[in-house]
């Protein structure tokens, strides 16, 4: 299984409406990416490492697949309505990263 993390960094003059991402979002690339898609979770930085610093990431948002492969297969016909939609809900220039889930 992998997964594809989106991290979102907090910078001074970030924005990101997590109500808009969650409930228009992640809702859309679900229904375009289909079954593929395993399992998604979202997280919402709260604090750095110090309790009440800033986070590094205004949240992230992760998505399961069984392979690359099907990420890709999903993703590739989907991906500029998927990108272009990232202006909806934040200014932040989004990470990304693929991770082989061990456990």
């Amino acid at each position: 299984m992998i997964k594809v993390s989106v991290l979102y960094p907090n910078q001074e003059d970030s924005r990101f409406d997590m109500e808009y991402y969650c409930t228009n979002h992640i809702p859309m690339v679900r229904r375009l990416l289909g079954s593929a898609v395993k399992n998604v979770a979202v997280e919402q930085g709260i604090s750095g490492q110090a309790f009440g610093s800033r986070p590094a990431y205004l949240a992230m948002g992760h998505l399961y697949f069984d392979s690359v492969e099907a990420f890709q297969a999903a993703f590739g016909p989907h991906a500029d309505v998927i990108l272009n939609d990232i202006a909806n809900y934040t200014n932040s220039e989004p990470t990304i990263q693929i991770s082989e889930v061990k456990l």
